[in-house]
Order: structure tokens, then sequence, then C-alpha cells
């Protein structure tokens, strides 16, 4: 809290000597401004305003999410844009803070979790992971990975287009459009899911990191078993956790244990090393490295290789 406002000071005392004008930088090149905090909604909003906007990402590539803390010069960057959009309180709980500290109030804050309503860790319990401690640790006790779900991410296309028409109501047939067909291609991948998902017989997907994808398990009928107390990323097991998992996994013979990205598999390897379990990666699609930026990386990109590891990791045909 204290980094945050001293950070608010220097963007005023800055302003204050060079000055942060709030003219809308869409007047100088023609383009709306565009921040967004995560991967999905950089990709979303770039389908949205397509030509009309230039969108960037506040996270370094390769830059776990839930570590990030905004510098100075992304707050003065907030404060020139024309919109900013994040997803939410429960997975950005420093925005409140920054904004406070920002001047431009032509900004258009888009809250992507709009409309939405979150989870907790009851929910997930609901989904067969009554086995963890309640404990809730930085997202507030909410789950906020709702772009993990197609269905849910149609509807923060929806919310950004919005605030896309919000800031330039001149080009709303424009973005409407571009998010109509978008969505369109969401849900093409959510029937893509559901088909291949199906006729799976195993419906557990085994997990050795901080588990993401309760909207998705709950969307397509899944459950998962992970020595992990639920989504909050801070979260760490016990020795007692990763142990009765193991023995859990033992009976089941050969089989495949996700772990996530960005991040070092520590727990996921020493279970797959005590039952002979492969790893599988299962994207959260937070951030992605400077390798997958380079290669074009889209959200659409990234879900169906998550499919196609789930189609294996669960033996479906």
């Amino acid at each position: 809290m204290k980094t945050i406002l001293s950070i608010g000071f220097i963007l005023l005392t800055v302003c204050g000597l060079w000055g942060c004008k709030q003219h809308s930088p869409a007047a100088d090149s023609g383009k709306l401004q565009v921040i967004t905090t995560l991967f999905p909604l950089y990709d979303f909003s770039r389908q949205v305003g397509g030509n009309k906007a230039d969108v960037s990402l506040l996270l370094p590539p390769g830059v776990e999410a839930h570590s990030f803390e905004p510098k100075p010069g992304d707050i003065i960057k907030i404060s020139k844009g024309d919109i900013f959009i994040y997803t939410g309180p429960f997975m950005e709980p420093w925005v409140g803070d920054v904004l406070a500290g920002v001047i431009n109030k032509k900004l258009v804050v888009i809250d992507a979790s709009k409309g939405i309503q979150l989870t907790g860790e009851e929910g997930h319990e609901e989904e067969g992971h009554d086995e963890h401690e309640n404990e809730h640790h930085h997202h507030g006790g909410m789950d906020p990975h709702i772009w993990v779900d197609p269905v849910l991410a149609q509807q923060i296309v929806l919310t950004i287009a919005e605030g896309f028409t919000q800031k330039d109501p001149t080009n709303k047939e424009f973005y409407l459009a571009n998010a109509k067909s978008y969505n369109e291609k969401l849900a093409a991948l959510d029937a893509e899911i559901r088909q291949t998902l199906g006729p799976c017989k195993n419906k557990t997907i085994l997990y050795g990191g901080h588990f993401a994808f309760g909207y998705f398990a709950r969307r397509y009928g899944l459950q998962y078993l992970s020595p992990y107390a639920g989504f909050a990323p801070d979260a760490e097991p016990t020795p007692r956790k990763i142990a009765e998992m193991i023995e859990k996994m033992k009976p089941w013979g050969n089989s495949y244990i996700f772990h996530e990205e960005l991040l070092e598999p520590r727990v996921a390897k020493i279970i797959a090393e005590s039952t002979g379990a492969k790893l599988l990666l299962l994207h959260g699609a937070h951030n992605v490295s400077r390798e997958e930026i380079e290669k074009g990386a889209t959200y659409l990109e990234i879900m169906r290789g998550n499919l196609e590891r789930l189609k294996l990791g669960l033996g479906c045909q």
C-alpha cells in the first residue's frame, strides 16, 4: 500500500513539473491508447479495437501475473491513456490505489469482471475438492480467473466493446462488429471443447500447481485434484498434502500431472517422480513468455493447446 501511494505521489510530482496533459493520445495518433493488465485482456482488446486502437500489456513478457507490481512508469502510462482494462479487484488489488493517483479524468476504466458472478473457495469444493483447508490468500477468497471459461470470455469481450464505444462512440458499430465476430470464434472454441472432453472417461484433472481452471472445470463437468489449497497464488502445499496426493495417484498407474505456466513446477515434479506420471502444461494464459509473444501467441491458440493436452491427460478418445 505504501509503495502504491508513494508512486502516486511521484506521478503527481512529475505531472506538476512537466505536465501530464489530459488530452486524448488518440487525437495525436488517430488511435485509442489502450492499456491492459493481463494477456487475455490484451488479446481481446486487439480483436475489438482492430486498426483503431494501440493496445499494450503492462505485464512484461514472462512475468508471473500475481507477483506484478506497477512501477511509476506504468502509472504514468495509464494516466496518459484513453482506456485502462483490468480483470477486477480480486485479480489486481493494486488498481484502486493506482487509479486514485491518476489525474486523467477522461480515462475510461473497464472492470472486465462486470456482470460476472465470481465464485469462491466454496465453489471449488463443490467440484470435488473438499479435502483442502479453506484458506483465502491474495484473491480475497474469490476466484478471478474468469477468462479460462470461453463462455465467460464472451461476456468480457462485450464489456470491453462497451468501453471502446463509450470512449469512441463514432466507431461504435466497428467495435461491436469486431466483438461479435470474435465471440463467434469463442463460441466455436466452446463447442470444440465440449465435443472433445465429453467422451472422456476420466473427468479429474491432476494438477501440481495453483488451480486457475475452476470456471473451466465447472463449465465442462470436470473435477480436479491438487495438493494446493485452491487457486490462491501465494498458498504452498504442506508435505502432508503432497504425500496424500501421491498416495491417491499410485493406484491409477500411468497418468499425467498438469502444471502451470511461467513457474518452476517444483511440486508437480516431486509428484511425477514419486508416481511415474508425466508432466503436461495447462496454460492459464495470465501472461506469456517472450518467445510466445514473438511467435504471435493468441488466447485461442493457448486454449486449443490446453485442449490437446487435456485430451491426452484425461485419456479422451
